[in-house]
């Protein structure tokens, strides 16, 4: 039993670990975007207090397209919101959280004034399709008050997975011990967002890289079953050794949302072995 719970909380901190890795890595351009509307609502807080709560939400200078601003206090009531949740002022969001999450947000209430940016990931519904995804939030508390912004994790495309598969595949070419060592590293040229590069030995059916889970280099692939427990790994690795490369759809969990989701991966063999990048459709 003991065991059994090391290896949950193992693969728990492995999913969060990850989650909050691909946030980072996600386009530069949401990170630089959500900080610098995060930065200017601090500095006007500062200037005018609880005043600012009137510009916070609304349509105006602290909206930049799907971003905006919201306030808590740290008793977890919303104060301020330009975004969907303004339906959610003067309510205690703690009774609208997953039991879940709810830990995790106290603690984030407990936390005391630094002066610091900081920044954690949860999952929240996205209001543009109505989906719960994974966002990223940057905050800053300042007195009583938590103000913030955050983006949602983008969805990798069949084009990103392709290019990144290219690229593992040139790497590997030129250079196949250093760049799996780079993937095994979770080097951020092989991961971004939900994206990962994993390669097999076709000669002994066995994990050389893994851009998410290290501890499956050396494990069995043609073993690999999916959570319905369908065979995967054997079918892949036919594929990668009779056509050379192909495309392989299955269902596997999405590191950055955590649910069992449909994967498509392409997949191209390289020397004696076989690469891959899949992403997932939902």
């Amino acid at each position: 039993m003991k065991t059994l719970l090391k290896s949950l909380l193992l693969v728990s901190l492995l999913t969060s670990a990850f989650s909050l890795f691909a946030a980072q890595a996600t386009a530069p351009t949401e990170a630089k975007r959500a900080q610098a509307l995060l930065a200017k609502a601090v500095a006007y807080y500062k200037k005018e207090g609880d005043n600012a709560f009137a510009a916070f939400s609304r349509q105006g200078e602290f909206v930049d397209g799907d971003l905006y601003v919201f306030v808590l206090d740290s008793k977890g009531t919303m104060l301020a919101s330009g975004g969907p949740s303004v339906v959610l002022i003067g309510r205690d969001m703690s009774t609208t959280l997953d039991p879940a999450l709810r830990q995790q947000f106290a603690k984030t209430l407990a936390q005391p004034v630094t002066g610091k940016v900081q920044q954690t990931d949860y999952r929240w519904k996205n209001w543009a399709d109505g989906r719960t995804e994974r966002k990223h939030v940057y905050y800053e508390r300042v007195g009583d008050r938590f103000i913030a912004t955050g983006y949602y994790i983008p969805r990798a495309t069949p084009e990103r997975a392709m290019a990144m598969l290219d690229k593992a595949v040139k790497a590997i070419e030129a250079d196949p011990d250093g760049t799996f060592r780079k993937i095994n590293a979770l080097d951020r040229n092989f991961i971004e967002d939900d994206l990962y590069v994993f390669a097999v030995d076709l000669d002994t059916s066995k994990f050389v890289a893994h851009g998410f889970n290290s501890r499956m280099v050396g494990t069995d692939f043609a073993t690999l079953k999916d959570p319905g427990g369908n065979p995967v790994g054997h079918a892949m690795l036919e594929l990668a050794r009779g056509q050379g490369e192909g495309e392989f759809a299955y269902q596997w969990r999405n590191p950055v949302t955590t649910q069992v989701e449909n994967k498509h991966a392409f997949l191209r063999k390289v020397g004696h072995y076989m690469v891959a990048v899949g992403y997932y459709t939902r």
